[in-house]
C-alpha cells in the first residue's frame, strides 16, 4: 500500500545528510529498525522505490527519514536533495532485518548507521543504553551522523573511527578483526552491523571468526 507523505520540515544534519520530517498517516505503524521503498511525487520518480529508514520513533506524531545525498550519482538522492517543504514522498509499507533483539554492539557504516538511530532512540527513552557500543565509521569527522546526539546518550560507548583523516580521539583506518578484537573483547553478545555491502560482509566473517554466534548477528541481507 502506498502512502502520500508531504514534507513539514528538512533539517541539514551534515553537509550532505538531510532530515525530512513528515505527519504520519493514522494507524501507520513500524518498528524501530525498518525501512520503507520511497518515490517522490514528481514525474519519473514516483516509482524509484529506493529504502530508506525511518528514524523517528513509532510513537512520534511524526514520520521521519535521514538521507544522504548523492549529487553526482544522478538518481533518487540528487532529486530528494532539492525537495523542499510542501513537497511529498511516496513511500510503501514498513519492512527489514534489523530489528533489537538484546544488548550488544552496533556496528556502521556511514549512512549505515540509520537503522540503528530509531533503536538507540529507543533505548534511550527506555533508560536501556547502559551496555550497549556504536563503533561508527566514517571517512571524515565533518561526515559523522548526528553525532552530538550520539555523544550526549547516557550509557552509550561510541568510537569513532575515521579512513580518511587521522584525528587525536578516533579510531583510524577501516573496521577488521584486529580493530574488532581490540575494542569489543567478548563476543558473547548481540552485534548489529549495517553498510557498504562488502564491509558487512567483512565484518561479519571477521566476528564469526572472533567466535560471534552467527544467530547473534543482525544485519540487512
Amino acid at each position: 500500500m502506498a502512502h502520500t507523505l508531504t514534507i513539514s520540515k528538512i533539517e541539514n544534519i551534515t553537509h550532505n545528510v538531510h532530515q525530512f520530517t513528515f505527519e504520519k498517516p493514522e494507524g501507520f505503524e513500524f518498528t524501530p529498525g525498518q525501512a520503507a521503498e520511497v518515490g517522490i511525487d514528481k514525474d519519473g520518480w514516483r516509482d524509484a522505490d529506493n529504502p530508506f529508514t525511518f528514524t523517528a520513533l513509532p510513537e512520534w506524531d511524526e514520520l521521519q527519514f535521514t538521507i544522504k545525498i548523492y549529487p553526482s550519482h544522478d538518481g533518487l538522492t540528487e532529486q530528494i536533495g532539492q525537495l523542499e517543504t510542501g513537497d511529498r514522498f511516496i513511500i510503501g509499507d514498513p519492512w527489514g532485518t534489523i530489528e533489537y533483539k538484546g544488548k550488544g554492539t552496533f556496528i556502521a557504516g556511514g549512512a549505515g548507521v540509520t537503522p540503528f538511530i530509531a533503536i538507540l532512540r529507543m533505548l534511550r527513552e527506555r533508560g536501556e543504553l547502559s551496555g550497549h557500543r556504536l563503533i561508527f565509521a566514517n571517512k571524515r569527522e565533518a561526515d559523522i551522523i548526528l553525532r552530538n546526539e550520539f555523544d550526549a546518550m547516557p550509557g552509550l560507548e561510541v568510537v569513532y573511527v575515521l579512513s580518511g583523516e587521522k584525528k587525536d580521539g578516533f579510531e583510524y583506518g577501516r573496521i577488521d578483526k584486529d580493530m574488532l578484537q581490540r575494542l569489543i573483547g567478548s563476543t558473547d553478545e548481540q552485534f548489529y552491523v549495517c553498510g557498504p555491502d562488502d564491509m558487512v560482509d567483512d565484518i561479519n566473517a571477521a566476528l564469526k571468526d572472533m567466535g560471534a554466534d552467527p544467530d547473534g548477528l543482525t544485519f540487512e541481507e
